[in-house]
Order: C-alpha cells, then sequence, then structure tokens
C-alpha cells in the first residue's frame, strides 16, 4: 500500500509541473486525490472530504464548487456563514434593490456603494453597523420620495384650481350673457311696432349695443384667462415631460450595476426571455458563456478592494467592446460575468472569444501605477444543443468549473473545444 502511496506522490508532483502549478496546499491535494482515483487506489482522506462535502446543502455544495475547495480548512468560512442559510444570497437582493431608485432620482455614490458591498457579501446584513446603516438609507429614500410626490401633488393641484377658476369665470359669463339677451328679447316682442314709437326703438338698440359690448368684452377678458391657463398647463406638461424622462433613468439604473454599469443578474433574467424567443420563433442560435476572472480573491488579498473594483470595472468594458448592443451581457456576482452572444456560424463565436481571450493575456491591468496581470476562465454552452434554456446554463456552469479545475485561463467549449 505505502509503495502505491508513494507513486500516487511522485504522479501527483509531476502532474502539477507539467501543468506549471504552484504545489499549494489545496492544488496538491486536488491533483493527490485525482491521481488517487487514476490509479485506483483508496485514500481515507479523500474519500472522507468526499463525503463531506455531500453533507452541506445545495447552496454551500455550489460555492465549494465556484471557490475550488479542496481541503477541509477552506469550508470554514463557508459553514460561519451558515447563520444566513441558503436563502442570505435572495434576502441580500430583496434588501439591495428596496433601496435602488423608485420615485426621487437622488441615489448618491454612498449608496451606491453600500449596494455593491450587500450583492458581493450579502451575510453582511447580519451585522449591527450594517442594518444601522441600511435604515438611514431606507429613511433618506422615503423622505426623498415624499417630497417628489408632494411637489408633482402640488403642480397637479394648481392646475386643477387653475382651470375650475376659468371654467366658471366661463360659465358665469355665459349665464350673464344669456340673461341679458333674453330680457332683451322679451322687451322686443314686448314693443308694438303699429304704434311707431321711434324713442322706444332707440333705447332698444342702445341696451342691445351695450349688451353686445358687456358680452365682447366678458368673453375677451375670459378668452385672455383661457391662454393664461394653456401657458400654465403646456409648462406642467413640460414639467411632466422631464419627470417621465427622469423616471427612465431611474430605471435604467436600477437595472445596471452600480460598478460595472452592466446589467443586473435580475434584469439580465428578463432580457433571456428575449433571446430565449428569437430562438423558439426563428431558430436563432446563440451560446451561454459564463466567464470568470482567476484568483479573484488574491487580487484583493494583494492589492486591496478598490484594485480588484478597478479589474472588475476594466474587465468589464473589455467585455462591452466585444459584445454586440443586440446580446446581452451581466454581471452575475461577483468577479463572475455571463454573455449571451447570438450567432449564425460558429467561427464567429470563436472568433470573440478569441478576441476577449488575446486583449486579457496581451495588457496588464494598471491601478494607482501597479500593473496586475489577471486571467479568466470561461464556460461556453451553445443552446441548440439543450432542450431548455436552463440546462445550456447548467452546462456552461459546469465547464466553467472543469476549466479552473484542469488549470484556469481557458476557454472550454461543450463541443470539446479549448481556447
Amino acid at each position: 500500500m505505502s509503495n502505491e502511496i508513494g507513486k500516487v506522490i511522485k504522479q501527483t508532483f509531476l502532474n502539477l509541473k507539467d501543468k506549471s502549478i504552484l504545489a499549494t496546499p489545496s492544488e496538491y491535494n486536488r491533483e493527490f486525490c485525482q491521481v488517487a482515483k487514476e490509479f485506483q487506489v483508496s485514500v481515507t482522506d479523500c474519500k472522507r472530504f468526499q463525503e463531506f462535502i455531500a453533507q452541506l446543502n445545495d447552496e454551500e455544495q455550489k460555492e465549494v464548487k465556484k471557490r475550488d475547495i479542496q481541503t477541509p480548512e477552506e469550508i470554514i468560512p463557508i459553514l460561519l456563514e451558515r447563520i444566513a442559510k441558503k436563502n442570505i444570497s435572495t434576502l441580500g437582493v430583496m434588501l439591495s434593490n428596496s433601496l435602488a431608485p423608485s420615485i426621487s432620482l437622488q441615489l448618491d455614490e454612498n449608496l451606491a456603494k453600500f449596494n455593491v458591498k450587500i450583492g458581493d457579501a450579502p451575510a453582511l446584513i447580519f451585522e449591527e453597523d450594517i442594518q444601522k446603516e441600511m435604515q438611514a438609507f431606507i429613511s433618506k429614500r422615503f423622505e426623498a420620495d415624499k417630497a417628489v410626490v408632494k411637489q408633482k401633488t402640488e403642480d397637479i393641484a394648481k392646475l386643477v384650481t387653475l382651470m375650475g377658476k376659468y371654467l366658471k369665470d366661463a360659465i358665469s359669463t355665459h349665464a350673464n350673457g344669456t340673461e341679458n339677451v333674453s330680457g332683451i328679447k322679451e322687451q322686443i316682442k314686448a314693443i308694438d311696432l303699429t304704434r311707431n314709437n321711434p324713442s322706444d326703438l332707440s333705447e332698444l338698440q342702445n341696451r342691445l349695443v351695450n349688451a353686445v359690448e358687456t358680452i365682447e368684452s366678458e368673453m375677451t377678458q375670459v378668452n385672455k384667462n383661457l391662454e393664461s391657463g394653456k401657458s400654465h398647463v403646456d409648462n406642467l406638461q413640460d414639467k411632466i415631460k422631464v419627470l417621465e424622462s427622469q423616471l427612465e433613468v431611474a430605471q435604467k439604473e436600477s437595472a445596471t450595476d452600480h460598478l460595472t454599469g452592466l446589467l443586473t443578474r435580475r434584469s439580465y433574467e428578463k432580457e433571456i426571455k428575449r433571446v430565449e424567443s428569437d430562438f423558439t420563433r426563428n431558430n436563432k442560435e446563440f451560446a451561454v458563456v459564463f466567464f470568470d476572472i482567476d484568483h479573484f480573491k488574491k487580487v484583493n488579498d494583494t492589492y486591496g478592494h478598490d484594485a480588484g473594483d478597478s479589474i472588475l470595472k476594466t474587465f468589464a468594458k473589455i467585455l462591452q467592446s466585444q459584445t454586440r448592443e443586440t446580446d446581452v451581457l451581466c454581471r452575475y456576482g461577483g468577479e463572475e460575468f455571463v454573455a449571451v452572444v447570438q450567432f449564425k456560424l460558429k467561427r464567429e463565436l470563436l472568433g470573440y472569444l478569441k478576441r476577449i481571450k488575446s486583449i486579457v493575456e496581451q495588457n496588464k491591468f494598471v491601478h494607482e501605477n501597479k500593473k496586475i496581470h489577471i486571467s479568466f476562465s470561461a464556460g461556453v454552452a451553445l443552446r441548440n444543443k439543450y432542450k431548455i434554456y436552463e440546462d445550456a446554463v447548467h452546462k456552461a456552469d459546469e465547464l466553467l468549473y472543469e476549466a479552473k479545475k484542469s488549470g484556469r485561463d481557458k476557454i472550454v467549449i461543450d463541443d470539446g473545444n479549448t481556447i
């Protein structure tokens, strides 16, 4: 048995050397267990570790897979997060969305950073200081919304009052004019023309002229008031158009990630329905691509979170520069991005993937005059190979894990190709 273990150890080191992977405890443990499996050697520690992983809940197992955890020590942070259990991420998203713009557009930079912080680490919502900060933001949001609603309500109330006044004036003028004309009509009927009394006719003429002049004057004033009212209405309509435009901007802002400017995961889920519909109706093929920045935690630990944010923003810009507006691109969470790319020929998709990889490989990311080299891994699933969209997403996620497991810095496609 010891001879077999010795062979496994030797082969493990050879494999790590061939793959140019540093023999860290995590990398060694993963390769060791893989080699032991290939040599059909039963190693208690490897077996126990897999049994332990199987006892975790679904969300924890996904996190183990995402972080590529290979040692028991690395699982400790995940177990410490059990206070929130599997619903913590959903709760974090809900709370973050509740702080997003609603009516007021006064979203300051502090709130944007706070939303990013909660999105990256939902477990923070159980900390007292974070809860106080959330309460303060929620109070500010309510007050800002109330102020906007009050202002717009006052504008509408002014319009209603103004139009009511002008309508009342018009009705009053019409009633007075009608009454005067009716009185004159009765006088005309009462005149006995056979008596041929010129003084009666002259008096009637004067009254008719006066009545007409009065009606003309009053109608002129009503017209002036209505013209003035129209001006007020036009101003209010302009304000309403501005408000509609501001609300449209607010909706767009709430649909995008504050750090990278890409779609949020929630907005992505809406957009993918459009692409899926196009695939179903018109057989327009697309690919689901999962991108993940390699060793991103190490970048944060070495250079700081500001450097990490800078890399996320720059990587997002690279993806944007190569992805068409008709395609879908979002920040899926943390350092993970998703692109849904439509294509006619597979070489178009391959060209897209190769361009992104080439840009990242040939350039270094700069933060505060420090040049930082990064790489990324990706998994790609072609939609037409699966019955439903969700199966394609699941496969792309599996291939991303495979890319990271096999040494990172590569793109694995479900047709067997690797870039």
